[in-house]
């Protein structure tokens, strides 16, 4: 075992044991469902002192595998509720890492790094003069509550990687076009969404999974490995495409899986550069996955990825990754270590393809949220917050990303169809206000004025993204219990750096059937500046903003400034 932290002495606000005063913060995560705060007492943990105070306890969480964000983040919080102070810790590792709440006698400790051998199969043996260095970790303490204690930690993030590309540097606004083919693409039904967009503020246009060649002896199963352009959907390539996107004023983007092979590719046949566990080719389901400790797969993937994009044109990278290698590889000092060389390697490449192509966007994608840690997060442009494409709970998730991970780096799903109503627009396009904007959907067949509603929302994001990129989130209403029985309502207000401006973006979920969502503001007095949803009455007062009987699901933007 090697712990990158340890906080202990906890709490030295006590002379005892602090009985019912400890809180226990973690943040839950599984596929389309990110970002759950959990609340639990020292002693719902069963972590309360024997009699004779001598035996030590242990409340160990985790993940082992490469997907290191599906069970919990790797962040913790302990609350001292009488002294009101927080301690605070996150982990920035790709790949199996552990946390433990310690206990011996009155003292609680939190610590925490690579999974363990125990846990993680994890071990390292050093020779004379070698090192090693174990994962960073950021630690933080504070006294304003929890929301601020999770704003450290990720200003932490922000020091740690400062945004590089110069196209980042004002929040532009992104088109996938995934939740319009589903897999399908093609060169007309792109260049239509590029003509539609023409005239919009959004910079990003991206093609994402099926535009590479598939193997027909294998039917619907991606060739992923190979990367050839599908020669029926793509007959001309990318450059000419490319390049008209480009004269629309748009940014061409693309999707790649590079770390897996796909069953039907030429290269899954490649053994000799592929993960083996035992001696055995690694498999998970038909997916097989590159060795990244061989300089044979960095050529191969930097010809068929790097050299790729600067061939044809593309300013933005869409990496995704959507399963887990699990306990680990076949290395020396075992499978725990040989996970870990394995994953230092996809991250070296990253930084690879960072250094040959300093302009290129890229966008940190696993199942949606399952990196959404500060290692991949800080290595790339922007993050998928979620799979959660069309669905309520979309807002609910968006607000849990804030805090956990910046939010310009969260990209969040705004589907748009053309059988929505108005209200359906609101509910959906207000939500991606919480972070990144990534507009889908059906956008080039959209009536003029559902495109006009759209446009609303656009051009506002366009007005307050620099409230999104520093500013200071509070959340609103009560804690989601079910997520797919959503109850109530939800507001974020972000408060800018200066503190002259303020959004709130609101959300109401299920009964009762109208609710009149209160929001507290710092001292005013305030104005509304701009207003995306005007079909709602909304009040300042001299501390808060109350919207009027507001039937459930929907959702809104307030731009509010004060002098």
């Amino acid at each position: 075992m090697l712990t990158s932290f340890a906080l202990s002495g906890l709490t030295p606000f006590a002379g005892d044991d602090a009985p019912g005063r400890m809180k226990i913060h973690r943040f839950r995560s599984s596929w389309s469902q990110e970002g759950r705060l959990v609340t639990e007492t020292l002693e719902q943990l069963h972590l309360e002192p024997s009699w004779m105070r001598i035996d030590l306890q242990a409340e160990r969480f985790g993940q082992v595998g490469s997907l290191p964000v599906r069970g919990f983040f790797p962040t913790a919080v302990i609350e001292d509720q009488a002294a009101g102070v927080f301690w605070g810790a996150q982990l920035a590792w790709l790949g199996s890492w552990q946390m433990e709440i310690l206990r011996r006698g009155d003292a609680v400790a939190l610590v925490g790094g690579l999974a363990d051998l125990e846990l993680g199969h994890w071990q390292k043996i050093l020779g004379p003069g070698e090192t090693f260095e174990s994962p960073t970790a950021f630690l933080t303490c504070g006294t304003q509550g929890l929301d601020s204690l999770c704003e450290n930690l990720i200003q932490a993030q922000r020091i740690e990687a400062p945004v590089s590309v110069p196209l980042e540097q004002d929040l532009p606004l992104v088109f996938n076009e995934f939740c319009f083919s589903w897999g399908k693409p093609t060169e007309p039904s792109v260049l239509d969404i590029s003509n539609r967009l023409k005239d919009s503020p959004v910079r990003y246009v991206v093609i994402d999974a099926g535009w590479s060649i598939k193997n027909p002896d294998y039917g619907v199963q991606d060739s992923d490995g190979d990367w050839e352009i599908h020669p029926e959907r793509f007959p001309q390539g990318f450059s000419g495409l490319n390049a008209a996107i480009r004269a629309n004023g748009q940014i061409p983007g693309i999707w790649f899986e590079f770390e897996v092979v796909s069953e039907g590719a030429k290269a899954y046949l490649e053994t000799g550069h592929l993960l083996k566990r035992h001696g055995r080719v690694l498999n998970v389901g038909a997916r097989r996955f590159w060795d990244f400790r061989d300089p044979w797969v960095v050529d191969y993937l930097s010809d068929k990825v790097i050299d790729f994009l600067r061939r044809e044109g593309f300013g933005y990278l869409k990496v995704d990754y959507n399963d887990s290698i699990g306990l680990g590889c076949d290395s020396p000092d075992g499978l725990g270590e040989g996970l870990r060389q394995h994953l230092e390697g996809v991250y070296c490449f990253f930084q690879k393809i960072r250094r040959e192509l300093p302009d290129l966007v890229i966008e940190n994608c696993a199942s949606g949220g399952h990196r959404l840690e500060p290692l991949m997060v800080g290595v790339t442009s922007m993050s998928s917050f979620s799979d959660a494409h069309e669905c309520p709970e979309i807002p609910w998730i968006g607000a849990n990303l804030q805090r956990l991970i910046p939010p310009e780096k969260s990209q969040i799903w705004s589907v748009l169809r053309a059988n929505q109503t108005p209200e359906q627009f609101h509910y959906t396009l207000s939500s991606g206000f919480l972070g990144r904007l990534c507009l889908s959907g059906e956008v080039a067949t959209l009536t003029s004025a559902q495109w006009d509603v759209a446009m609303q929302a656009l051009r506002l994001y366009r007005k307050v993204w620099p409230i999104i990129q520093n500013g200071n989130s509070r959340r609103f209403g009560k804690e989601v219990q079910q997520s797919q029985h959503l109850q109530g309502y939800q507001a974020i207000r972000r408060i800018s750096g200066g503190g002259g401006e303020a959004l709130v973006i609101w959300h109401t979920f299920g009964a009762p059937a109208l609710l009149s969502p209160v929001i507290p503001l710092p001292p005013g007095p305030w104005e509304i500046a701009g207003q995306f949803n005007k079909n709602v009455n909304v009040r300042l007062e001299s501390s808060s903003l109350r919207l009027d009987a507001v039937p459930p699901f929907r959702g809104g933007v307030l731009h509010l400034t004060r002098n």
